[in-house]
């Protein structure tokens, strides 16, 4: 029995290679939605879901009293004014993540929340380079490798092959 290093860092590596995808591209589905999700809350009165402690509360949503002064003093964005700013970022913060986690034009909400990422590292923190290089990282491993197979992307994509 060879017990060579390389033999055996040859074997780990075939067993990491055994990894289904799909449960890779579930679990980052399912974190990089729960980070943007989690965002969009902090936006918004009379809509929450926590799956976690298994609250909801589904009222019609408005944006929070603390999220428009927050926009106009520290949530700076080039040619939207706080007000239009601060809409589009609590919408795509929850649509966006919803279509990740299900599974469904993931490619695209995955460019999507890429897009605002690049906009809160150009223009709102740019000292947060790490927490945002991470989530793009996770969103271009969706956008170039696809939901995986527990998704609707990927049965919509059999049913019509």
């Amino acid at each position: 029995m060879n017990t060579s290093a390389p033999c055996l860092i040859k074997r780990v590596v075939a067993l990491f290679e055994k990894i289904p995808y799909s449960l890779i591209a579930f679990i980052t589905r399912f974190s990089i939605a729960a980070v943007f999700w989690k965002s969009g809350q902090t936006k918004v009165e009379g809509f929450a879901i926590d799956l976690v402690n298994g609250t909801f509360q589904l009222g019609e949503p408005k944006l929070a009293a603390s999220t428009l002064p927050l926009f106009r003093s520290e949530y700076h964005v080039p040619l939207l004014s706080p007000e239009v700013a601060a809409h589009l970022a609590a919408f795509a913060e929850h649509f966006f993540p919803v279509l990740i986690l299900v599974g469904f034009a993931t490619r695209f909400s995955a460019l999507a929340l890429i897009g605002m990422t690049l906009t809160i590292q150009l223009f709102v923190y740019p000292e947060a380079y790490p927490t945002h290089g991470t989530w793009i990282a996770l969103l271009l491993l969706l956008v170039a490798k696809g939901p995986g197979a527990v998704s609707i992307d990927h049965w919509i994509a059999r049913r019509y092959r």
